[in-house]
């Protein structure tokens, strides 16, 4: 084989590369010889058909699939020898080629950009942790109590408020009417909610136990079958029971019905809970400094083929329409994407990172054990989905690249409030939001003028 580098301008690159017919033939005889093993045809025993009677009947296909494995290997190799890093697919194209003769073909491709890593040193990002106040962590554990609500029944005479629960019967009809699914048996509410349909609870407010009523609203907007949304209908009700609220006492009992093990526990865990809440956000904010300014202080060429690539993963999503209006702005994504994507990787070459399968393993056990009682359902969605596995395998190295960048740069820690956190969330959000406002209107092609033509 031989290689030439025919041209190297950029990020891309030609090369020839020639392979002698005698090497090609002696691939065909080993082809040939394999086959004939395998190979049964009439009039010959098993392993005794003569390559020259394989080759007439199946030459052509034989000789296609022996270039492919030699274009496939001299390929390779020749990137390789070269010690070229490519981006995307070469592009193979073929000059002379057939039984008898040398094949001769070129490979175009484009390489990726050399990276000359700048100091971290300079970068400056807060890092933040959350000072969860007692207040909202018994406010959470009110609202747990809430949902765990006990009920008694009421005296027979006690009228029903906002809070009671009210179990009963109805036949409902539009102008006189019966529709389909308009019978309801025992069914339960709990006032002031207004969970059923709008205005509903309103008027179930000092009915008694036993007692009918007519109850007037409109079949909500989205009701199921579309010719009966919004329409006027009369529910005629009975009331089988009403039931006011107990006070949930707050203690351990309390904590162990809810898988804590005492009171100071389940406020460990609430507190872990709403940290965990903020933290996600916080640690993205972080993040999105640290690599905006790792992609501000480098300059690099982009492989055009992968800025493609990227591009088309974008504007998959997108509508036709909406991929032409924000084409710029989708271009812009995919060069920052590509750009910061190579700096990590070169990162974590120059580091020798790596995400080995114990850690993939350590990740999915930490999912189960956040999702009780589903452990079966996460362990086989990794099972059967293997790009899932990768997608997680990608998360976890750019988070230990991330980490090892966060040890070479200024940063600073800062503890913040539960409103504090808000407040930066809420900031963040709007410069994000305002950020891609002006990159739209940027995108915004102003009308031509039409000149008048001269009458």
């Amino acid at each position: 084989m031989k290689v030439k580098i025919n041209s190297k301008k950029g990020l891309k690159a030609n090369l020839s590369v020639l392979v002698d017919k005698k090497t090609i033939q002696k691939k065909m005889d080993e082809k040939l010889n394999e086959l004939q093993n395998k190979i049964h045809l009439k009039g010959f025993r098993p392993g005794k058909v003569p390559p020259k009677v394989i080759k007439n009947q199946f030459g052509k296909a034989i000789y296609g699939e022996v270039i492919d494995g030699i274009l496939k290997e001299t390929s390779t190799k020749a990137i390789e020898e070269n010690k070229l890093k490519v981006a995307g697919q070469p592009k193979i194209d073929l000059k002379t080629f057939g039984e008898g003769k040398d094949l001769d073909y070129t490979i175009e491709l484009e390489t990726l950009p050399e990276i000359k890593l700048k100091p971290f040193e300079k970068i400056k990002a807060t890092e933040y942790e959350i000072s969860i106040e007692q207040k909202l962590v018994d406010k959470r554990i009110d609202q747990i109590a809430e949902s765990q609500q006990d009920y008694q029944e009421k005296k027979e005479n006690e009228k029903a408020k906002d809070g009671d629960m009210v179990i009963f019967d109805y036949k409902a009809k539009i102008e006189g009417k019966d529709f389909e699914g308009n019978e309801g048996k025992g069914l339960q509410i709990i006032l002031g909610r207004d969970l059923f349909i709008k205005g509903f609870d309103k008027q179930m407010v000092g009915i008694k136990k036993n007692e009918k009523k007519i109850i007037t609203v409109n079949l909500p907007q989205n009701y199921p079958k579309k010719e009966l949304a919004n329409k006027k209908t009369d529910f005629d009700c009975k009331i089988l029971n009403l039931k006011i609220p107990i006070k949930t006492k707050i203690d351990d009992e309390f904590a162990k019905k809810v898988g804590a093990k005492n009171i100071e526990d389940l406020k460990n865990l609430i507190k872990k809970q709403i940290s965990s809440e903020f933290k996600g956000s916080l640690d993205t904010i972080t993040k999105r400094n640290i690599l905006e300014q790792i992609e501000k202080i480098h300059v690099l060429d982009l492989p055009s083929n992968l800025i493609d690539q990227e591009l088309n993963l974008i504007s998959q999503g997108q509508k036709k329409e909406d991929s032409e209006k924000f084409k710029d702005q989708n271009i812009k994504l995919a060069k920052s994407r590509i750009k910061v994507g190579l700096i990590l990787n070169e990162i974590a070459e120059k580091n020798n990172l790596k995400i080995g399968e114990t850690e993939i393993k350590s990740e999915i056990e930490k999912q189960i054990k956040r999702m009780p009682g589903q452990e079966k359902m996460v362990m086989e969605y990794y099972q059967k989905n293997p790009s899932a596995v990768a997608s997680l395998r990608g998360a976890l190295y750019e988070e230990k690249i991330i980490e090892l960048v966060k040890k070479k740069i200024s940063l600073n820690k800062k503890t913040l409030t539960t409103n504090e956190a808000d407040a930066v969330i809420k900031s963040f959000t709007d410069k994000t939001e305002k950020s891609m406002d002006k990159d739209t209107n940027k995108n915004k092609q102003k009308k031509p003028k039409i000149k008048k033509k001269n009458k």
